[in-house]
């Protein structure tokens, strides 16, 4: 009991910092503007990251939605006490942070993969600017600095 606790206790706060990321969000023709002006992209490169970033916020969309409606049903099996659906939602929202976490390295990691080195240097530049918070998350990267 005290592991399914420990565990609902983790999948809540990790759904929390989810949740606050999500206020943050911005499309991807913003986040490219941004990193435009801020890393000077090249048409290409603004082009490749529109795609990178597009492709990105459709899986990690269609993951929040499925987060929220495990949440609900996460709340339904506690008013309930039903140790066996909280422990099916736990593991089930443990899995979709996951996925939204590899989502969203994956989009790094393709964005870091066309900059340049000048480029790769400022962009680290500017995610070491961030707050500690923010800095080798997945925050880091694809919303640094305002994005």
């Amino acid at each position: 009991m005290k592991k399914t606790l420990s565990t609902l206790l983790l999948s809540c706060a990790l759904a929390a910092a989810l949740m606050a990321q999500a206020g943050g969000r911005h499309s991807p023709q913003d986040r490219v503007k941004s990193m435009t002006a801020k890393l000077g992209l090249t048409a290409e490169q603004q082009s490749q990251a529109t795609t990178i970033f597009s492709n990105a916020q459709a899986t990690e969309s269609t993951l929040r939605a499925s987060m929220k409606t495990a949440h609900q049903g996460l709340n339904d099996a506690v008013r309930s006490n039903n140790t066996v659906g909280i422990e099916q939602l736990a593991a089930t929202i443990g899995n979709l942070t996951a996925q939204l976490t590899l989502a969203q390295s994956k989009a790094r990691a393709a964005f870091y993969q066309i900059l340049t080195p000048e480029q790769r240097t400022a962009l680290e530049q500017l995610e070491s600017q961030r707050p500690a918070r923010f800095r080798g998350g997945t925050r880091a990267g694809l919303r640094a600095s305002g994005q």
